[in-house]
């Protein structure tokens, strides 16, 4: 409850900013986000089968 609290919070204050900041920092920030976004769904796409894989192979598991 508290994180969600803590959530809410933190984009409160996020579209306060965006509200007073000129659009293309705001178009610049949200590219910036989406970009980050893809570029980690990219890698855990080809990278995350294959330690969750060899993580299964070796009977362990994550400590």
């Amino acid at each position: 409850m508290l994180f969600l609290v803590g959530a809410l919070l933190v984009l409160g204050v996020v579209l306060g900013v965006v509200a007073h900041v000129p659009a293309h920092v705001s178009v610049v920030g949200g590219l910036a986000i989406a970009l980050w976004l893809a570029l980690f769904v990219a890698r855990e796409r080809l990278f995350g089968h294959r330690r969750a894989g060899r993580l299964d192979r070796e009977g362990g598991g994550v400590r």
